[in-house]
């Protein structure tokens, strides 16, 4: 048996060392692996060392060795982050939180526990398959559930349930106070909860801000009483799933205007709290002319008396006008199918270097707009796989109080991504620089960047954008932080002055002390 750090050895006798996190160095033969779990093959660091806690004390055990070590920390999950927040060459200690991922019911409060680590499927899987109950979440199973809930999270249930932060009863916390020492703090929603306002800064900050996250615990405002198929909400029993794809070899300007028209009008109709469309959800991705085709993939709840007329009058809603012919496929599964089978296309074979940035749309894009998308995209002589994903939003999201949780955007129809993906290290100035310029020009009206007005509500932190706090790329005289947080950054603020007073957790997008 093993009987290194956080093991104890044959014969029942206690290392004095137990509840220590397994800890590695470079020359330790697990540090590579660990150090390039993350998924994003552009990015990278060389931190002094690597923990992986099995505890919430050993989480703690590893915030102070890394504080009293002087070095640097940062926090990986799943590890698909789009920036430099965790894979830096400025961390020093990496804590990958991956092993904390029990799912639990926790009958103490009334709500499940889910480690920090758990992936979105595994979350999925054992919440429905014991409990009959999910988290209203994304689409993409692969993603850690840590860096998720902290930067909102929202995903094909939204629409009807909220965003995942709407759901979020607690966080097991270990924070680190001015004299140097890690402890463990659990917040919740309740008002009356002393660290009230450490749980309120989980809602939507994003990561590495003021504290490691042990664990999350779930349950919805409304519910009541003790049963846990009742402190949740249910997921459909069926999902109706459709998939749509034009060539761009049969796609003109004008089908390209008109596809985009179509799908911002429908949106800026159905979004509304009230939507009789409450369980449809769909990402229209508009993939560079390289890329080979534009693609819908849309869901609703299948069990629904309506599903297939919902579902048909949706798809000609999109296609009305349109006159490229596409390739339509539909399919009703179990909803649980649905979603291991991830409504997100993969990303092209190699492709693991990735860069991109975000927009919340409270209006569909303007003719202007449709007509840079366009260039853009179509444009042959730019080789790289870029897309446009455009995101169904709004519903129950927008019935919540931009103050309710730090997530401030409550009042869009659409969230929008935009990136790329490629292989080739060679290339990356290249990819990237195309995605930044693209984001630009599309914005170009509001100093390059979506603004706070009328049409566009700022961005989205889990689509991290260094080149938001960046003055040759932001020239709008809006803050970084503003098109994130809006009006919530001040309190943000007060918040990381008490639980971080040192500034042990930041990054290039991370809350600033005030003052």
């Amino acid at each position: 048996m093993e009987s290194g750090p956080g093991f104890a050895p044959a014969g029942g006798r206690v290392s004095p060392d137990w509840d220590r996190p397994p800890t590695v160095g470079e020359d330790d033969p697990r540090y590579w692996y660990l150090n390039t779990r993350g998924l994003n093959r552009r990015l990278g660091g060389h931190p002094a060392t690597i923990a992986q806690p099995y505890s919430t004390e050993q989480l703690r055990r590893a915030v102070q060795d890394a504080v009293e070590a002087g070095r640097r920390i940062a926090v990986r999950s799943g590890g698909h982050c789009l920036a430099e927040l965790v894979d830096n060459p400025e961390v020093g200690a990496l804590i990958d939180v991956s092993q904390l991922n029990a799912v639990t019911y926790d009958p103490v409060h009334r709500a499940f526990s889910v480690g920090s680590g758990a992936m979105l499927g595994e979350v999925y899987k054992r919440l429905y398959g014991r409990y009959g109950v999910v988290v209203p979440g994304g689409t993409c199973p692969t993603v850690g559930i840590g860096g998720y809930v902290l930067g909102g999270g929202f995903g094909a249930m939204c629409r009807r349930h909220g965003l995942v932060v709407d759901h979020l009863y607690g966080v097991e916390t270990v924070v680190v106070d001015a004299s140097g020492q890690a402890r463990t703090v659990l917040a919740t929603r309740d008002p009356k909860d002393p660290h009230h306002e450490l749980w309120w800064a989980h809602t939507g900050a994003g990561g590495g801000n003021f504290g490691v996250v042990a664990r999350f615990l779930f349950r919805s405002p409304e519910a009541e009483g003790v049963d846990p198929r009742r402190l949740l909400p249910p997921p459909p029993a069926a999902s109706l799933v459709a998939q749509v794809d034009w060539s761009w070899e049969d796609v003109t300007e004008r089908d390209f205007a008109r596809l985009l028209t179509n799908y911002g009008l429908w949106h800026a109709e159905h979004s509304g709290v009230d939507t009789a469309y409450d369980t449809l959800y769909s990402s229209l991705t508009l993939t560079s002319r390289a890329g080979g085709r534009l693609s819908l993939a849309a869901q609703l709840d299948g069990s629904l008396p309506d599903a297939e007329e919902q579902m048909r009058s949706y798809l000609a809603a999109l296609r009305a006008g349109v006159s490229a012919t596409p390739k339509v496929s539909r399919r009703t599964t179990p909803w649980m199918a649905s979603v291991l089978a991830s409504l997100y296309a993969a990303l092209p074979a190699g492709a693991n270097r990735y860069t991109g940035t975000g927009a919340y749309l409270r209006r569909p894009f303007s003719p202007e707009q449709v007509a840079i998308l366009h260039r853009y995209l179509s444009d042959p002589g730019y080789d790289g796989v870029g897309t446009v994903d455009i995101l169904s939003y709004g519903g129950r999201v927008n019935a919540v109080d931009p103050a309710a949780t730090v997530c401030a955007q409550r009042d869009s129809i659409l969230k929008v991504f935009l990136g790329c993906a490629w292989g080739d290290a060679g290339a990356d100035e290249r990819h990237s620089r195309w995605v930044r310029e693209f984001y630009r020009d599309l914005y170009a009206g509001t100093g390059g960047v979506p603004v706070p007005n009328e049409a566009t509500d700022g961005s989205y932190i889990n689509y991290p954008d260094p080149g938001l706090a960046d003055p040759e790329w932001n020239t709008s005289g809006v803050p970084w932080y503003t098109l994130y947080f809006k009006d919530n950054y001040a309190r943000l603020q007060e918040v990381k002055r008490r639980y971080d007073p040192g500034d042990r957790f930041r990054h290039a997008l991370s809350v600033r002390l005030p003052g």
